[in-house]
């Protein structure tokens, strides 16, 4: 049966929804698109837009203008996307089961460590996807209504909007923690003019632990829920341009592409399930490639390989500075000394690349076998 909605076209008459038989509908009609919680927020954001703007005024975002370029769009739904009543939060796991144990991959100086977020597809196409068949599953129910679709591509609060929506709670790292499931999960987000009935938030269970403050390799988390981006391994692989700062390499050891030191130690990922979704499976052996065979990839090999993948975004020459900065840890870092040979040739084949950004960082690396 359709129903005519606030604002829209057709007949006044029309019966108005059931939003409360709705809102249970859209929670079973999300998981049964695979996502594993769905949950209903409104669009109040006081208190995460105060610790927005003090963020951004430390500078703690870097690089990242973006973070800052909307104004309070981020903070306040409805200017983004006038209308919004409430903001429909979903979450899907995305640990592949058959990925090598992380543990073992950054115990290897030899191996590259990407986060297990990357080592599939790119999550936001699945994500989009799916959150685009949850929405047209509420048209066909109520007829035409106002909203956009969301998946860490555009400004959108994320965290604070699924801890609204009962997903789960900011942890000392800054990332969404959940009881039943750690945080090894996307989160998508359906702005909608639908008055829907809201969720309670998620109380925090954290407690007096600070297993995450104490592994962060570059002290980026710098106290509880606070983040200085400019040092986390993450920003500085995918989200900055420009050279890695140098004392900040060596602190970086074989992570190529993101961080999970934080997740890997956070009790609550002890319940963390693995995906289902066949998207987010590895490929290309990318959670325990060595880190000259991916250096070794020619341009056209990196475009091929990772077409469709997250990492894809951040270009060939980041990529190959990336692996530089693993390469030169690794000759500090292995024993075997043919290892290290097999090592500084791979660096030195490279050493008159045509990037400024990869000849600085093969430069460095080599210098590290020297200092051995």
């Amino acid at each position: 049966m359709r129903f005519k909605m606030s604002g829209m076209q057709g007949d006044d008459d029309a019966p108005v929804p059931d939003f409360g038989a709705l809102a249970g509908d859209i929670k079973r009609w999300g998981e049964e698109l695979g996502f594993q919680r769905v949950g209903i927020a409104d669009c109040d954001l006081g208190d995460a837009e105060e610790r927005l703007a003090a963020w951004l005024a430390r500078g703690w975002h870097g690089e990242m203008d973006y973070m800052a370029a909307h104004g309070t769009k981020r903070s306040r739904p409805a200017e983004l996307v006038p209308g919004t009543l409430r903001v429909i939060s979903a979450r899907m796991n995305y640990l592949p089961d058959s990925a090598r144990s992380a543990g073992e991959v950054l115990g290897d100086p030899a191996l590259a460590y990407l986060s297990r977020y990357a080592v599939g597809r790119d999550y936001h196409r699945v994500m989009r996807r799916r959150l685009q068949r949850l929405a047209n599953r509420i048209s066909a129910a109520v007829g035409p209504f106002r909203y956009r679709a969301f998946t860490d591509s555009a400004p959108v609060m994320e965290v604070a909007l699924a801890q609204k929506a009962g997903l789960g709670w900011r942890g000392k790292h800054t990332l969404l923690l959940n009881r039943e499931a750690g945080s090894y999960f996307f989160l998508g987000e359906i702005y909608t003019d639908l008055p829907l009935p809201v969720d309670a938030p998620s109380s925090e269970h954290c407690g007096s632990c600070t297993k995450c403050l104490d592994a962060c390799p570059t002290g980026a988390i710098v106290g509880p829920y606070e983040l200085d981006a400019r040092r986390c391994i993450s920003y500085l692989t995918i989200e900055h341009k420009g050279a890695i700062p140098e004392p900040l390499r060596r602190l970086i050891g074989n992570r190529v592409y993101g961080c999970d030191d934080c997740q890997l130690v956070c009790p609550w990922n002890r319940f963390a399930q693995p995906t289902g979704e066949a998207d987010f499976a590895v490929r290309n052996g990318l959670d325990s490639a060595s880190l000259v065979e991916l250096f070794q990839w020619s341009e056209g090999e990196f475009h091929e390989r990772l077409a469709g993948s997250a990492i894809h975004r951040i270009g060939y020459e980041r990529w190959l500075r990336n692996i530089a900065v693993g390469m030169g840890n690794a000759l500090n870092n292995l024993a075997d000394p043919s290892q290290r040979e097999v090592i500084k040739g791979a660096l030195e084949a490279r050493a008159s690349d045509a990037s400024p950004l990869v000849r600085e960082h093969v430069a460095w690396a080599l210098a590290q076998g020297r200092e051995r």
